[in-house]
C-alpha cells in the first residue's frame, strides 16, 4: 500500500485568510491558496479544484497507458486535460459540479472506435475517477 501526504496550514477567516499547501511525500512543492483565488481569479495561486484536475489528468494518462499495454499498444504521446468546475450548491455553499476530461493520444495500430473504448475503460478504472465517482465526469477521447 502506498500513502501520499499533503498538508495545508490556513490562517485567518475565509475571505481574507490565506493557506499554504505542502506536498510532504514528494517534496515537489509548496503552494499558496486563498478563497478569492479559488472562486475568482487565480492570481498566481492554486486551488483544491486545480489540484484535483492535476491528480485526475495525471492518473488518467498513466492508466490509459496501462490499458493500452494490455492490448499490446504503446502510445507515442498521451495528452490529458481535466477541467474541474466549482459552483454554487443547492442549499448553499459550493460544490464541484463536474469534471470534463479531454484525452488526445498518438497510438499506432488502433482505430478511432477501439481507442474510444479503451479510453472509456481507462477513465472507468482510473483510481482518481473512482474516488470522484459522485461527480459528473465527461470524457472526450480521440486519436491525435
Amino acid at each position: 500500500m502506498t500513502i501520499r501526504t499533503a498538508t495545508t496550514r490556513w490562517t485567518g477567516d475565509l475571505r481574507s485568510g490565506t493557506g499554504h499547501v505542502t506536498f510532504v511525500s514528494s517534496g515537489a512543492g509548496e503552494f499558496d491558496v486563498t478563497f478569492p483565488s479559488r472562486t475568482e481569479s487565480p492570481d498566481g495561486k492554486t486551488s483544491p479544484e486545480e489540484l484535483i484536475a492535476a491528480a485526475h489528468s495525471s492518473c488518467l494518462a498513466m492508466n490509459l497507458s496501462g490499458v493500452l499495454a494490455k492490448e499490446n499498444l504503446v502510445a507515442e504521446a498521451i495528452d490529458a486535460r481535466a477541467e474541474v468546475t466549482l459552483g454554487p450548491a443547492a442549499g448553499g455553499g459550493l460544490e464541484i459540479s463536474g469534471i470534463a476530461i479531454t484525452l488526445r493520444a498518438t497510438v499506432d495500430g488502433v482505430d478511432a472506435d477501439t481507442f474510444a473504448e479503451l479510453a472509456k475503460t481507462a477513465e472507468r478504472t482510473c483510481p482518481v475517477s473512482k474516488a470522484l465517482a459522485g461527480t459528473t465526469i465527461t470524457l472526450d477521447a480521440a486519436l491525435a
